[in-house]
């Protein structure tokens, strides 16, 4: 059985900051095809659907499709605020390998 994946009180905290919740969004965690590494990470602000897991906390939500369960069984999702930028961040276990940027990995 997959783990699903965590989310930081830091992301949940970011996303009622710009009131993702009270747009009737959550955060979309998607994995896709690409990337210098293979698989690339796709993070957007978008409405849950019926197959999606969601992760809530404070009536804030993140969100991750079916397809892209797998490959972020066990991972954390985080947001940083760092000197290259704010940004949500993934750390995924079951990534071999990843770009510099953190965007894409492979398996």
């Amino acid at each position: 059985m997959n783990v699903p994946p965590t989310v930081t009180p830091r992301a949940f905290d970011r996303l009622a900051e710009i009131g993702a919740a009270s747009q009737g969004k959550a955060l979309r965690v998607a994995v896709s095809g690409g990337g210098c590494s293979g698989f690339q990470y796709e993070i957007t602000l978008d409405a849950p659907v019926d197959d999606d897991l969601v992760l809530e906390k404070d009536g804030e939500k993140v969100v991750v499709d079916a397809t892209s369960l797998p490959f972020l069984a066990g991972a954390t999702i985080d947001f940083t605020d760092e000197l290259i930028g704010a940004r949500f961040a993934i750390d995924n276990p079951n990534a071999s390998s990843s770009c510099g940027c953190g965007t894409s990995f492979s398996i």
